[in-house]
């Protein structure tokens, strides 16, 4: 995990950078993503910045997150349920993913590195993005078996 205060500092000066304003309710999706582990879809982390600023868009969540995108600073997970976000570790990373519960966590594997360089190799492909997930039931949703 990266320190959240890093990467809120990260994503702030890349939206800067690009000379978007950081609003407060912008500022409060960047601290949800900045800190999260459990990979929130936008209507989680609408809700948690609809607690605070009240008069909150679903678009303007939707639009931060789509800048954010753009800069390459959320990694977006694709799943049946709908999609997640990733703010702490927005580089490409495999994800191990409940088909039950939803719960994505982040494993930590070897041997990432040396797929990315056999695929490249064997292909002659330069590799600038990969997407691996792997799919399962948790332990939480094998004990309720």
């Amino acid at each position: 995990m990266t320190d959240p205060r890093v990467r809120l500092n990260q994503m702030i000066a890349k939206l800067q950078a690009y000379n978007f304003r950081i609003t407060p309710q912008r500022l409060a999706v960047l601290k949800i993503l900045a800190a999260s582990l459990d990979h929130p879809s936008v209507e989680r982390i609408y809700e948690q910045v609809k607690a605070v600023f009240p008069t909150t868009s679903l678009a303007t969540v939707y639009k931060t997150i789509n800048l954010l995108k753009e800069v390459k600073e959320v990694l977006e997970v694709r799943v049946s349920a709908g999609n997640r976000f990733d703010g702490n570790r927005p580089f490409p990373h495999p994800h191990v993913i409940c088909l039950k519960c939803k719960k994505i966590i982040d494993p930590d594997l070897s041997g990432i590195q040396e797929l990315t360089e056999e695929a490249a190799q064997k292909t002659g492909y330069r590799i600038t993005e990969h997407c691996l997930d792997f799919f399962g039931i948790c332990p939480d949703c094998q004990a309720e078996e």
